[in-house]
């Protein structure tokens, strides 16, 4: 059983490097080429069907993919765009899912405003990841790959906070807007702080404790899993703890960190975030088939 995992392992690694490769020689975002050849091979005789639960993507895959989305991006630019990228991060974000709730609600029989809800909060956010590489292939002008960038950082809190407060009312049968306020408030505030929050302890860690390039690559890893389990714990964002840690860390790191362990973490995280975005994009087509057969029932 193990060894065949090992093989089932060892064959999707090399799938991802065949894909990138021909995403690379046609010259197509590598995103978009992981997917149709996850779902190609979905239709592969003797393929295992994947059951991927939710929270070993959010707790494996995303901290790290969004802690160097955040590190890659300029702060200077951030916070030049601020307004646009809050607008287009959380206002735009909301207004979508409510329209696709309300036209849900509206065609599909049996879809309730907050199942909706649910949906639109779920396919309203842009990817971090799929943005960033498919503006290395699209020339656009920089305030534009600035502020698409930048607010693909910050919607997949927007997003899953709505995903929460839609699932509650769907559970419960109510929703009381002032609680869901406050809460939002929190997990906003709350998340961003503990982000910054770790992130300055760890800073001072590395300016207190005797390390080297291996330590300070392996605190560098261990940064997103620490911000997010905590702010998790507290009810905070996730997210949002991830992504203001690994901005605050980012703008500081220089100081405190020197240039054989910058080189070191940068070919550590190169390869560790091309491993999971490879597997997090072709999981996604693997998935497919389980599915469509989860949407069988509703047809």
């Amino acid at each position: 059983m193990i060894e065949h995992q090992l093989i089932v392992s060892i064959l999707l690694i090399v799938a991802i490097c065949l894909l990138v490769m021909v995403s690379h020689r046609i010259k197509v975002a590598y995103p978009v080429m992981l997917v149709l050849g996850g779902i190609a091979l979905s239709f592969v005789p003797g393929m295992p069907r994947l059951r991927i639960h939710p929270d070993v993507i959010f707790l494996v895959f995303l901290p790290p993919i969004l802690y160097e989305a955040a590190a890659a991006n300029s702060w200077k630019e951030l916070w030049h765009w601020r307004r646009i990228i809050g607008s287009f991060a959380f206002i735009v974000v909301f207004i979508t899912a409510l329209v696709v709730g309300y036209i849900a609600n509206t065609f599909i029989p049996g879809f309730s405003v907050a199942l909706g809800f649910l949906i639109g909060g779920i396919v309203s956010p842009p990817d971090a990841v799929s943005a960033a590489a498919i503006m290395k292939f699209v020339k656009v002008p920089r305030r534009v790959s600035a502020v698409l960038e930048g607010e693909s950082l910050f919607n997949d809190a927007s997003s899953l906070i709505i995903v929460k407060f839609a699932l509650i009312a769907i559970g419960t049968g109510q929703f009381v807007w002032h609680q869901a306020a406050a809460s939002f408030v929190w997990m906003v505030i709350g998340g961003a702080g503990v982000g910054v929050l770790l992130s300055y302890v760890l800073i001072k860690l590395h300016k207190w404790l005797p390390m080297d390039e291996n330590i300070d690559t392996m605190f560098t890893i261990i940064s997103p899993y620490l911000m997010y389990i905590c702010a998790e714990t507290v009810e905070a964002s996730g997210v949002l703890a991830v992504v203001s840690g690994g901005l605050y860390f980012s703008y500081r790191r220089i100081l405190i960190i020197g240039s054989s362990s910058r080189l070191r973490a940068e070919n550590v995280w190169n390869f560790l975030i091309f491993l999971l975005n490879g597997l997090a994009f072709l999981f996604i087509g693997l998935d497919l088939p389980e599915i469509m057969v989860g949407l069988k029932p509703m047809a």
